[in-house]
């Protein structure tokens, strides 16, 4: 396998700056999800990366050699595409080797690596049939088996579930994370499911307009945000976010008040920049940090979604706040029911007005 490094990568498309000066060290055996919103450039960065497109500056890095003007070949990734883009006429055990055929492999040596990926993937029962025999899910495992028998440095995922119903979803994301494991290989993976991103990743890049907003363990930016925008793109359903004001602070605690929970002020713990009074700002809270409270905002239920183990209840406070908060056990409030709620203060964040967290 092998590490990537991405130094001061820049793509233009015309006038239309696509990524910004892109720094990234991905380490031999790890697996990174790219996450961000449509357009943010996370597919182009995988094919820059894949050598697809050309580079308008930096540099690309793998295995400690630059690559950034060699040809998709001569790279030595593999990459697995949100189609499937099977050969119809061809036998699983074809498609599989196709590559190695191309490539000049001799036919024992080429049906020896099939055999291998088939057994990792468990295809080994599906080697004679053609791509219409098979399932979403086989499908796509007979892609990854096509990548596999390359024997990259990197394997290279670009959104490779979007296709699949919910249920294959789930079972696929469990067969990448076994390949994962039993490959040791180096693996970065485009999505813009975040559930893929927190069950898959060892690290997750964040991305936003062309740049990087954060990088780091999956909890650790569910818990440590760097900013509003990750705050709010990583967690489902998302963090609440209400325009506040500043005050009062004092011992890392500031008390802030919102016109739109007509509230008496809300103490916000583990604030780490200096806040003056009057500051305007936004307090961001997670539903399951929303707790029933006789001391506090009244609100009432406006509707309930229940998942079983877990119900989200949305809110309204009375000068017109909406909140999401999360409920457990018995006692789930119904919709048309008043409550009293108040943020966890040692739960919540602050941020400026500019998004960076205070």
């Amino acid at each position: 396998m092998a590490s990537l490094e991405l130094s001061g990568l820049e793509k233009s498309f015309g006038a239309t700056r696509v990524l910004k000066r892109l720094d990234l060290k991905v380490m031999d055996g790890e697996f990174v999800v790219f996450v961000g919103p449509s357009g943010c450039g996370k597919s182009t960065l995988l094919r820059l990366i894949a050598g697809l497109e050309g580079v308008s500056a930096g540099e690309v890095i793998i295995g400690g050699r630059a690559v950034t003007r060699l040809p998709p070949a001569a790279r030595g990734v593999a990459m697995v595409f949100q189609s499937y883009a099977l050969y119809p006429h061809m036998s699983v055990e074809e498609n599989i080797g196709f590559g190695l055929r191309i490539a000049g492999v001799g036919k024992a040596a080429r049906r020896e690596k099939v055999a291998l990926a088939a057994q990792v993937l468990q295809l080994m029962p599906y080697l004679k049939r053609k791509p219409k025999e098979l399932s979403g899910g086989q499908r796509q495992r007979v892609a990854i088996g096509r990548a596999i028998v390359k024997e990259p440095g990197i394997f290279l995922f670009d959104e490779p579930l979007s296709n699949l119903d919910a249920e294959l979803r789930t079972q696929m994301r469990i067969e990448i994370g076994r390949l994962h494991r039993e490959l040791r290989a180096t693996m970065i993976y485009v999505t813009h499911d975040q559930v893929e991103a927190m069950t898959l990743a060892d690290r997750i890049v964040v991305l936003r307009d062309g740049q990087i907003e954060q990088v780091g363990k999956p909890m650790e930016l569910y818990e440590n945000p760097a900013n509003m925008f990750v705050a709010g793109f990583i967690g489902s359903p998302k963090m609440n976010f209400v325009d506040v004001q500043v005050q009062e602070s004092s011992e890392g605690t500031v008390w802030v008040r919102a016109a739109t929970l007509g509230a008496e002020a809300i103490g916000v713990g583990g604030v780490r920049t200096p806040v003056a009074t009057g500051t305007r700002a936004t307090l961001g809270f997670r539903p399951e940090h929303t707790l029933v409270d006789a001391a506090g905002i009244p609100c009432k239920v406006e509707f309930v979604e229940q998942l079983g183990h877990v119900a989200y209840s949305f809110v309204r406070a009375q000068n017109g706040a909406r909140i999401v908060m999360e409920q457990r056990g018995a006692g789930i409030a119904a919709a048309g029911t008043p409550l009293q709620i108040l943020p966890d203060p040692n739960a919540c964040f602050l941020f400026a007005e500019s998004g960076a967290r205070l």
